[in-house]
């Protein structure tokens, strides 16, 4: 999928206040309205510019495209990265997949699926208290996604989280500020998962509560572990001798270093399950070990020899002998 620049798109500085936003949309949204203009690409280009400002003209959204930076150039071959919009705190708007299909594949990688944050949940209450309408008012609950370590899934902690808010200031530009706040984990919470922080939304009106300010969890990828659900998967190196004959040997877990016993005749590929030992819980997940055959390098002349010599013990080993390959 190609990058699209919004701002190249509505030829406006990318520092540019809302409201020299607001006055580019205007005058294009004139230009290339299909029941007037007369190009010949009028109305590809009218839905190019009413997708630039559905972004630009939301402080919410174009803070979080501000974040995939500069760099980019339009055009060029674009994916998303892994949680790009995580740790920014977001308003109960959600914008539906349904909204988001009426543009390009581009805005629907970023904005789609629900795009504050991801949650399913419904917005701001609104509830209201006494006296005149809106003059006491629950503040909006607010959404962010926050990336945790899966240690502290098996485990629990408390630890401090700072959230990006986007704001305009009173020159009309967009900027964040930062909300910090210590956030309990509870032992066993999982991916996609909801923090409920009573009272941590935006103010309310009047004598009106705040909302609340829910996070979702997501893992921070690891050098060791993925995670599916509750389970967790650890890719294992062994030897071949250890695949082979059979072993036990050490092996991490985020619960500790356990004693793993690798069956004789395990071949690459061969998944252990070490039950209820994934992301713990009323009914735990299960802990998977995926075997890899490791290689020892033969980096000098000796070290040669050995495989020749194996090459001619084993000679008659084909490993593409499945594929049915004969040479």
């Amino acid at each position: 999928m190609e990058y699209k620049d919004y701002y190249k798109i509505m030829g406006v500085a990318r520092d540019a206040p809302q409201e020299d936003i607001k006055r580019a949309y205007r005058k294009l949204a004139r230009k290339y309205h299909p029941d007037v203009s007369k190009e010949a690409d009028a109305e590809a280009r009218f839905k190019e510019v009413g997708e630039a400002y559905e972004v630009l003209q939301d402080p919410e959204k174009r803070a979080a495209y501000d974040r995939l930076g500069a760099n980019w150039k339009a055009n060029q071959e674009f994916r998303p990265p892994p949680d790009w919009n995580a740790g920014f705190e977001f308003s109960g708007h959600e914008f539906s997949q349904a909204d988001a299909a009426k543009y390009s594949d581009f805005f629907e990688s970023l904005f789609g699926g629900n795009f504050r944050a991801g949650f399913g949940a419904e917005g701001a209450s609104g509830g209201r208290g006494g006296g005149p309408e809106g003059f006491h008012r629950r503040g909006e609950d607010r959404y962010a996604k926050i990336l945790i370590g899966l240690e502290d899934a098996y485990e629990g902690a408390t630890r401090a989280i700072t959230l990006q808010i986007p704001q305009v200031d009173a020159s009309g530009h967009v900027s964040t500020r930062e909300h910090t706040l210590n956030v309990k984990i509870p032992k066993g919470i999982r991916a996609r998962q909801q923090i409920r922080l009573a009272g941590q939304g935006a103010p309310g009106h009047g004598q009106a509560p705040a909302g609340d300010l829910y996070l979702e969890i997501e893992f921070r990828p690891h050098p060791y572990y993925r995670v599916d659900g509750s389970d967790v998967y650890l890719d294992l190196p062994v030897s071949p001798w250890e695949a082979e004959l059979g072993a036990t040997v050490k092996t991490p877990t985020p619960g500790g270093i356990v004693d793993l016993k690798i069956p004789p005749r395990s071949a690459a590929g061969k998944k252990l399950r070490l039950k209820g030992r994934g992301i713990p819980g009323k009914t735990p997940g299960d802990f998977f070990v995926v075997l890899q055959i490791a290689l020892p390098a033969a980096p000098i002349e000796e070290d040669k020899d050995f495989y020749r010599r194996m090459s001619e013990h084993f000679k008659s080993f084909n490993p593409r002998a499945g594929l049915g390959a004969t040479g």
